[in-house]
């Protein structure tokens, strides 16, 4: 395998993280539009900040699941074998986590708070993890 395949998933991984943070912002000043007065919000909506913020889940999705398998598959194709550790573990969490989250997108169309609340309590674990 050519060493410079070994900088990928990582970068990849940092990649992630900084899409993370942004798609999070975007998310949090949607949230702030249901709370502000009419004048604000008229200043705000024209923004899309949940529309970008759905738009980069999908990415962050799509990503997430390149990156697992690709951390997985260079694993394999440098060792021969699959380490069986944390760091697998946890990337397999976060993967399963960003899915279970992706799932909650009807519901947040929808409205539903327990959604909303879910939503951020999963990404909150994901950005820990």
């Amino acid at each position: 395998m050519p060493f410079a395949l070994n900088f990928v998933h990582p970068l990849l991984m940092w990649v992630l993280l900084g899409l993370m943070l942004y798609s999070g912002y975007l998310g949090y000043k949607a949230s702030l539009i249901r709370k502000v007065s009419a004048e604000e919000r008229k200043a705000m909506v024209p923004l899309h900040y949940g529309q970008r913020h759905a738009q980069f889940g999908a990415v962050i999705l799509g990503l997430t699941l390149l990156g697992a398998v690709g951390g997985m598959a260079a694993t394999f194709l440098k060792n021969g074998k699959l380490i069986l550790g944390p760091h697998l573990f946890v990337g397999l969490a976060v993967a399963v986590l960003v899915i279970a989250t992706a799932s909650l997108g009807p519901s947040l169309q929808k409205g539903k708070d327990w959604a909303r609340g879910l939503h951020v309590a999963i990404n909150g674990g994901v950005l820990m993890l």
